[in-house]
């Protein structure tokens, strides 16, 4: 149904001006739109308390967020944004959707247009779904990718480099950052990579068991470590991932408990990396697999900022894309 061909191509994504019409994927992008989201997201919150501006800069528009793959944090953290820009807001119940009742995604696509909706929100298990709608929208619909398949999630990846820019400041060049986890399977580490490369990041490590590392890592602009001990040595930043179970066609890893004793990022472990080095987590958490609930709870994380700091990001990304 999706699997377009030319999923990294920018073209689709912007106007006429080389600004951004849709927010698909990061690939194919310059610095200046990541530095543009990132700078004009400062105006959407305090940092110091993490109070959300509300501005009504979408008043009249109309958002559909359609998640026809789980979620709760995106999904809410996309509507606080939403409604903080003063934008109507629908959720599509999908579980009760017309598509569960043998509508096609375009007939639903051309309904909802036709319901006067502006842009939609799209999370999908299918790699490809968001261009899919990018390619059948009207020319006024924009369409904001929130995670599809293995492919992107590319406002994560925003929200990401944004906490890393406000605990570890703007030069991107002096840092090392790892990966930690299932990279193979992640559509957030694969656009981690490409906002962490367009931000000129002086080294980005992929850390985990062999099964789990794409095969691609130097062409992507990453280096992979099998060692979790010599992956963490000296970073400035520890972004750990979940086992993506969901994903995976075959069993990759023997039990969670041995992952754990592996590649889990303990206290102990965290102690390779600098000495203010921020640990990082785009959620859920899986506490004892992925990281110890010391690590995750302590002085270190910054997983609880991310969330806030992303509807920052995600009402900066709206608001960039609906006023052009």
């Amino acid at each position: 149904m999706f699997g377009y061909p030319g999923l990294s191509s920018p073209s689709l994504q912007l106007n006429e001006a080389g600004k951004l019409k849709h927010l698909l994927t990061l690939e194919g992008l310059k610095p200046h739109h990541i530095q543009d989201i990132l700078d004009r997201a400062d105006g959407f919150i305090n940092t110091d308390t993490r109070q959300i501006h509300k501005q009504p800069l979408l008043k009249g528009k109309t958002i559909v967020n359609l998640f026809f793959e789980a979620s709760t944090r995106t999904r809410t953290t996309f509507e606080i944004a939403e409604k903080s820009l003063g934008a109507d807001v629908i959720n599509l119940n999908v579980a009760t959707s017309a598509t569960k009742k043998g509508e096609s995604l375009l007939d639903t696509i051309y309904n909802l247009e036709a319901m006067q909706a502006d842009m939609f929100v799209v999370r999908h298990a299918k790699s490809g779904a968001a261009h899919f709608f990018a390619h059948h929208v009207a020319p006024h619909v924009h369409v904001l990718n929130a995670g599809d398949g293995r492919h992107a999630h590319p406002t994560q990846a925003l929200l990401d480099a944004y906490t890393i820019r406000h605990f570890k400041g703007a030069d991107f060049s002096q840092l090392r950052v790892a990966i930690v986890g299932d990279i193979l399977h992640s559509r957030v580490a694969r656009s981690q990579i490409q906002v962490l490369n367009l931000l000129e990041t002086e080294e980005i490590r992929l850390v985990g068991p062999k099964t789990l590392l794409p095969h691609d890592a130097s062409a992507m602009g990453a280096h992979c470590f099998t060692d979790i001990e010599a992956g963490l040595k000296d970073v400035d930043v520890v972004i750990t991932l979940r086992m993506q179970n969901e994903r995976m066609s075959s069993a990759r890893l023997p039990s969670e408990q041995e992952y754990f004793e592996t590649y889990g990022i303990t206290e102990e472990r965290l102690k390779l990396a600098m000495p203010d080095a921020i640990v990082m987590h785009p959620g859920p958490i899986n506490r004892g697999v992925e990281i110890a609930s010391t690590v995750a709870d302590g002085p270190q994380s910054v997983i609880l900022d991310q969330v806030t700091f992303g509807i920052a990001v995600r009402m900066s990304v709206m608001a960039g894309i609906m006023q052009t």
